[in-house]
């Protein structure tokens, strides 16, 4: 089993930024990705971005060139940098981590909430 813990939610002005990090314990050994997700009222679960040990990384588009994922393996962390903020990125964001870039995902975080409003 493999446990994550994020952190690093909250509420930000539209244009802001926030940091999300995501800590993984129990049976890392079976992880080689570890990605964000991200569920708006209303909306299904989607991929914001992942990211695997050996560094490769897929986004969605709706995020590319504002977030950055990025991951420390020695600390078993992933991050996801987020600038220009805007509304419609109000969600909770979940740490997923997994054997593969393009998922499905094994195991999953707690989610944190992210709300972008003025």
């Amino acid at each position: 089993q493999v446990q994550l813990v994020e952190s690093g939610g909250g509420l930000v002005q539209p244009g802001g930024s926030l940091r999300l990090s995501c800590a993984a314990s129990g049976s890392i050994f079976s992880i080689n990705a570890m990605g964000w997700y991200r569920q708006a009222p209303g909306k299904q679960r989607e991929l914001v971005a992942a990211i695997t040990s050996g560094l490769s990384t897929n986004y969605a588009d709706s995020v590319k060139g504002r977030f950055t994922v990025s991951r420390d393996n020695a600390k078993n962390t992933v991050y996801l940098e987020m600038n220009s903020l805007k509304p419609e990125d109000t969600a909770v964001y979940y740490c997923a981590a997994g054997s593969r870039l393009r998922g499905p995902y094994t195991y999953w975080g707690q989610g944190t909430q992210v709300t972008v409003s003025s």
